[in-house]
């Protein structure tokens, strides 16, 4: 059993029970899906960076990525309709569990200054929002193998009502939220 699903059956829904005032565990927030996803811009003019990009989305992951392609033709970019432009993973259960771990104990702290995650990239309904700049922060990447840097959105989508909810939830996991300065 995943290291987190044994922490919130036994350290984290007593918490938040106590604090949210509710005695049903079913109506505690959890944590339903993580989405990974990477829009790799630079695949219009060569599709073998795509390749690469979702290559290394399957080794973080451990999930064979979905490829995103484009909706609508773009002039300006060069860009078509139907043309691949991305990759996408959606994690749940163990394996969203163990990625939600490794980037809380590995990946977080390997980041270049790191000071914490903004605590306000909720988006209204307790779902939180990170993006990252490079893969190569994980360590299943080898960098020395990466010719191309790739950023990539991950999504963390809970049951929270609200935002607060969905804070104290990812703080229990222990998501290193950064401190908000008090003006006083």
């Amino acid at each position: 059993m995943a290291r987190l699903i044994e922490k919130y059956r036994t350290e984290i829904v007593p918490k938040l029970a106590k604090e949210l005032g509710r005695t049903n565990p079913h109506s505690l927030p959890h944590i339903e899906k993580i989405v990974v996803s990477m829009g790799v811009g630079k695949a219009i003019q060569d599709q073998k960076i795509l390749d690469e990009a979702l290559e290394n989305l399957a080794q973080i992951t451990g999930q064979k990525p979905s490829v995103r392609v484009a909706r609508k033709s773009v002039a300006n970019f060069k860009l078509r309709e139907g043309m691949r432009i991305g990759g996408c993973v959606t994690l749940r259960k163990k394996q969203m569990y163990e990625f939600l771990d490794r980037l809380i104990t590995l990946v977080l702290p390997r980041v270049r200054d790191f000071r914490g995650i903004n605590p306000n990239a909720f988006d209204g309904r307790g779902n939180y929002s990170l993006g990252l700049s490079e893969q190569v922060v994980f360590p299943e990447i080898n960098a020395d193998k990466v010719k191309n840097i790739q950023g990539m959105n991950i999504a963390i989508v809970t049951s929270a009502r609200t935002d607060d909810e969905g804070r104290q939830l990812l703080k229990a996991f222990g998501m290193p939220f950064r401190e908000t300065k008090s003006k006083n």
